[in-house]
């Protein structure tokens, strides 16, 4: 929509809108109240037209000897009778104003004039401009049923109302036909004036009653609803001063009702505003403070690559891809010492600093026991006893963690209700290592954990990941699966760890595309290259 028409559209004000409507519903009413009535109107007269037009129409006939009307039609001498039923007709013509009177004899397509009061008629003769409904109504007449009024027009007597009454001989048979024509077109402008006169007289009295009403509605209706929207106009320019919502109706119904509403709006919307200012700056404080503790987070990942430059007999790769809160998850990888290798990864429950806190804890006690020398068991163990003291929030991290030999790729591992490992061996794919786990650390205290032995060959590579990889999820509500993450890690099954994180990333995005991510996306890849 341009700008032109949109700046006509706002000009449109609800007082010319309601004086369009009203004078629509004017000119409405006035056109369909006087077609009504002219309808009425025009009934009434032809019926009035019609019940004299066959009046005079019978009065004539029953002063006519139907016996002399067959002498008059082969002699055409007029005798006493004869005169006598034309100045009947002449009569009854001046006074019921009637065009014509006239008696004739039907034929077949002509009829033939008797008597007629239009000067210069002669007794016989012939007549053949017969309408179509004289036509149609002349053999009722001849078998002795009703005729109606008709209404005819003529190219040679315009337009005309006409009424039969049939003539009768002594033996009772009709020997001709009394027509009386009204000329309709006097009646026809009587009609339209009637019709104009009525078409004003409801106008004006429908205007006045719209004056009337549009001058209540403007009082209780219209000024109402601009002093309203004045108001309103009014609040919102100035909702950030002290001005408060200041209107004056009175109408005692619901726009009262309403600007009662706009008025309590106002104090609730200025409350609303108050407290949003404190909760907006308490957010962005919190915010600050979640991006701080992300930070921190991040920093205490290992997130130097290559890790161990100066050794050709490993290479590890590991990353995090956060979700918008701050998480639980983390890996870790150490030296415990030269010939040993402790690789971690966990996922603690729930987001934000309470997760992050508890998983620095988780971290730092697991990482401390395997420094002191405990096996993956032992370590999960000491952590388990230690963070279920005071365990109030009913936290818990599932942790997979293994450490091995790199003199000789033997390890140990042990795995506390986390995700499966994927191990390749070399010249191999990627396969799931499934075994039977330990229940999560911090969910009971005193608790055994399991760990198992496992063995890498020079070239066999171990990935570990969270579960936000495996229940990563598109727009369709389906989740990407360890399926999905096999075929991703074995698009390039003997590549280095970095691009094997890189291949299981970007079969997660181009999956995801641009569904939200709400979990962490932690992956970490160990090659085992052997004693060099």
């Amino acid at each position: 929509m341009s700008e032109t028409k949109t700046k006509k559209l706002k000009k449109k004000t609800l007082r010319g809108r309601f004086i369009g409507a009203l004078i629509l519903l004017a000119l409405v009413i006035s056109i369909a109240v006087s077609a009504l009535v002219s309808k009425i109107y025009y009934d009434n007269q032809v019926y009035m037209f019609g019940e004299i037009s066959f009046a005079v129409a019978r009065t004539v006939s029953s002063h006519i000897e139907g016996d002399r009307i067959q002498g008059y039609l082969e002699n055409k001498d007029k005798d006493e009778h004869y005169n006598d039923i034309q100045v009947l007709m002449e009569k009854l013509k001046t006074e019921f104003d009637i065009e014509y009177i006239y008696v004739f004899v039907p034929g077949e397509n002509e009829f033939t004039y008797i008597w007629d009061t239009e000067e210069g008629t002669l007794i016989g003769e012939k007549e053949n401009d017969i309408s179509d409904k004289e036509r149609e109504q002349l053999p009722k007449l001849l078998a002795g049923e009703e005729t109606e009024f008709m209404i005819n027009y003529s190219n040679k007597y315009g337009f005309f109302g006409t009424a039969w009454a049939p003539v009768y001989d002594s033996a009772g048979k009709i020997v001709a036909v009394v027509g009386v024509d009204y000329f309709m077109l006097k009646f026809l402008v009587m009609i339209i004036l009637y019709a104009v006169y009525v078409t004003l007289l409801v106008a004006f009295i429908t205007a006045l009653a719209g004056f009337i009403y549009y001058r209540g509605i403007k009082r209780n209706i219209i000024r109402p609803i601009v002093l309203l929207n004045n108001a309103t106009k009014d609040m919102v320019e100035n909702i950030d001063k002290d001005v408060q919502f200041d209107v004056d109706i009175h109408t005692r119904d619901e726009i009262e009702d309403l600007a009662d509403s706009f008025a309590k709006m106002d104090i609730d919307l200025r409350t609303y505003i108050k407290e949003l200012e404190h909760v907006t700056a308490e957010k962005e404080r919190i915010g600050a403070e979640l991006n701080v503790a992300t930070k921190i987070q991040a920093d205490m990942l290992p997130r130097n690559f290559p890790a161990f430059p100066e050794r050709k007999d490993i290479d590890i790769y590991a990353s995090m891809t956060p979700a918008k809160e701050v998480g639980g998850d983390f890996y870790d990888f150490f030296l415990v010492d030269d010939n040993h290798i402790a690789l971690v990864m966990a996922d603690v429950s729930g987001k934000g600093v309470p997760a992050a806190l508890f998983m620095v804890i988780a971290k730092t006690l697991i990482k401390n026991s395997l420094l002191d020398g405990s096996s993956p068991a032992e370590a999960l163990s000491n952590a388990n006893n230690q963070l279920c003291e005071g365990n109030d929030s009913d936290m818990f991290v599932t942790v997979w963690l293994a450490v091995i030999d790199l003199t000789t790729g033997k390890g140990m591992a042990a795995n506390a209700g986390h995700e499966h490992p994927a191990i390749r061996r070399v010249d191999g794919n990627y396969e799931l290592e499934v075994y039977r786990h330990s229940i999560a650390v911090a969910t009971m205290e005193g608790i055994p954990f399991k760990e198992h032995e496992f063995a890498l060959n020079a070239g066999d590579s171990l990935f570990v990941y969270t579960d936000g990889v495996a229940e990563a999820t598109n727009a369709d509500n389906e989740l990407f699966g360890t399926e999905r993450m096999l075929t991703a890690l074995n698009e390039e099954p003997d590549a280095e760890p970095e691009r094997v994180l890189e291949n299981v990333m970007r079969g997660i995005d181009d999956f995801v595309e641009e569904a939200e991510q709400f979990d962490d996306i932690t992956m970490l890849c160990f090659r085992y290259n052997g004693v060099k």
